[in-house]
């Protein structure tokens, strides 16, 4: 599988945390060092499931060393550094790249609803505080604002900005911006895994992959060549764990339950606003997990 500089199959990876919210850094670094033996050539630290709207700048450093110690010459880390100040975001890139990171992961900026204009220089300051490859992450249910097509446009103008992180869910907007500006494009939702790769989407960078790394790596793999069938069965079959994960509670609370199930983390543990997930949750997270063949 021909790889990329963020690879191609990649979790936005949970931070684990032990009982009383403190980080699990032995667990960190075991947790990447058991996804890049499943099926990953790529993870990213510090985004959205791995709870950084709580995590401090200290322990995101502290994070991505523990993974780049764990696996960064067998995977290429993409650490997030993305907030909704720029200033904040060009420290934690600067933070990033000295801690080891190999590429950053840049979320549109949210709550305070940029201009797109502003939004294109957010990203211009965050990736000149670097000069990493950079992947713009483009997830307006989130954010509130999406990146407009002409605005990545003038995004792949920036010599860093190599990729998307897709999940606003555009697939045609995205194939005429792939074929026009050469970006990568990477799948940002589950359950468009394989309508991304069919279109031209070069990756992934799941949730679901924290337990079906391998699977989605036999996807990529036989979209590649040409096999829809097995990318269609590979899809199907999954179906019920993208349910269970996705679709049950929060991503970050469900991946965090199904790894603790699978004796992965020691802990569920997540931090406020966030909950661990439900005694009825796990059954729906059990059942999905058995019935999608993940063991």
């Amino acid at each position: 599988m021909t790889s990329t500089p963020f690879g191609r199959m990649i979790t936005a990876m949970v931070t684990p945390m032990k009982p009383d919210g403190a980080i699990d850094y032995d667990g960190v670094a075991a947790l990447a060092a058991y996804l890049v033996d499943h099926g990953h050539d790529g993870l990213v630290v510090n985004g959205t499931t791995g709870e950084s709207a709580t995590t401090t700048d200290e322990e995101n450093v502290q994070t991505v060393k523990a993974v780049v110690d764990a696996v960064g010459d067998r995977a290429r880390i993409t650490a997030g550094v993305g907030t909704n100040d720029t200033a904040h975001s060009v420290h934690a890139a600067k933070a990033m790249a000295a801690a080891g990171a190999h590429n950053v992961l840049i979320v549109t900026p949210y709550y305070n609803k940029p201009t797109q204009a502003g939004i294109v220089e957010h990203f211009r300051a965050v990736c000149g505080a670097t000069g990493l490859p950079a992947m713009a992450y483009d997830i307006p249910g989130r954010t509130a604002t999406a990146l407009a097509s002409d605005t990545i446009r003038r995004l792949a103008e920036i010599d860093e900005v190599q990729a998307v992180k897709d999940a606003k869910g555009d697939l045609f907007a995205a194939t005429q911006l792939m074929a026009e500006t050469g970006l990568l494009w990477f799948s940002g939702d589950d359950v468009n895994n394989l309508p991304w790769l069919a279109v031209g989407a070069v990756g992934l960078v799941s949730v679901v992959g924290h337990v079906a790394g391998d699977d989605y790596a036999q996807l990529i793999a036989a979209v590649d060549q040409g096999d829809l069938r097995t990318a269609r069965e590979i899809h199907t079959r999954l179906i019920p764990a993208v349910d269970a994960v996705m679709n049950t509670s929060q991503g970050a609370i469900m991946a965090k339950a199904a790894l603790a199930e699978l004796g992965v983390i020691d802990s569920d543990a997540v931090r406020l606003p966030l909950l661990p997930a439900t005694p009825e949750h796990r059954d729906i997270l059990r059942a999905g997990l058995t019935a999608a063949g993940v063991k």
